[in-house]
């Protein structure tokens, strides 16, 4: 038979927390709630990020070149985040190390050029 005691302390610390996450979840709403700060009314609702009301649809379609800009960002920001423990690491992980980052800056300036040539920097 498995003694399943040793488990108990988890299963404590498991109870606290979604006890925790469901107040801190729940107990501002119902808070609001009892308090009366759930009545909207047109002061609340009104336009508070740019200052006028909005023109169109929220879900309005976006440029393709908006996404492609994202994406080149997201990837040339790994980069960075990749950069740096290899520049910390790269005593211990030698030429080795030196070549392998050397072809994957090579993969991305050609994945930069391209991109570049596509016209995927171009904002008009």
């Amino acid at each position: 038979m498995v003694d399943l005691t040793q488990y108990l302390p988890i299963l404590i610390f498991l109870v606290i927390a979604v006890g925790l996450s469901a107040a801190f979840v729940f107990l501002p709403m119902g808070v609001a709630r009892l308090t009366g700060a759930h009545k909207p009314d047109p002061a609340k609702l009104s336009e508070y990020e740019c200052g006028f009301p909005a023109f169109e649809d929220a879900r309005s379609q976006f440029d393709v070149r908006f996404y492609l800009v994202a994406i080149l960002f997201i990837i040339f920001d790994l980069e960075a985040a990749f950069l740096f423990p290899w520049a910390v690491s790269l005593e211990e992980i030698g030429w080795a190390g030196w070549v392998t980052m050397m072809v994957f800056l090579a993969e991305l300036a050609i994945g930069l050029i391209y991109a570049w040539k596509k016209g995927a920097l171009d904002w008009e």
